[in-house]
């Protein structure tokens, strides 16, 4: 899933859940990440690599995978398609956005962090974060103005008949 702080990882928990697929957060794996090498170590690509590894194996044995992250740049979606290509599945690509810029900073602002150590960005950070145009199908879901409920529901008749297992 793309784009940040819009309810990405409350919709992909709760479709996870709901269609018993692996749930794999960038921001858990990032952390766990940070919480092992020294301060100021440098690992720029470790969270995405560990998250792409883990959705392959999980993918070979027939599981469905939900990946969290923010994929703002386009190289990070092509590795995830390449995962799916590599595994024999298809993927399904879902930008999740909050299209009311107001509502959009209430929630960064407002947020409170779930994993222990990581810490949160800012609204700046956010506005600053490079971000690629998508340049192929996906869809799209808009948290703005739908519930976490009608947003996974939409998604779950959009995945249904894509779903293997």
């Amino acid at each position: 899933m793309a784009v940040c702080r819009v309810g990405k990882t409350t919709i992909a928990r709760e479709l996870a859940r709901q269609i018993g697929a692996i749930h794999l957060r960038i921001d858990s794996i990032e952390q766990a990440i940070r919480d092992c090498v020294p301060v100021g170590s440098l690992f720029d690509e470790a969270g995405y690599r560990v998250a792409y590894a883990l959705a392959e194996d999980n993918l070979r044995i027939g599981r469905t995978v939900i990946t969290d992250s923010v994929n703002s740049l386009q190289v990070t979606r092509d590795a995830w398609l390449e995962v799916a290509q590599r595994s024999g599945v298809n993927a399904i690509e879902i930008e999740v956005k909050c299209s009311d810029s107001d509502e959009h900073r209430r929630r960064v602002e407002r947020r409170t962090g779930d994993i222990p150590g990581l810490r949160l960005p800012t609204w700046q950070e956010v506005l600053s974060r490079e971000y690629h145009p998508w340049n192929r199908e996906h869809i799209v879901v808009d948290t703005t103005s739908r519930t976490v409920k009608e947003n996974v529901e939409m998604l779950r008749r959009a995945l249904l008949p894509n779903r293997n297992n």
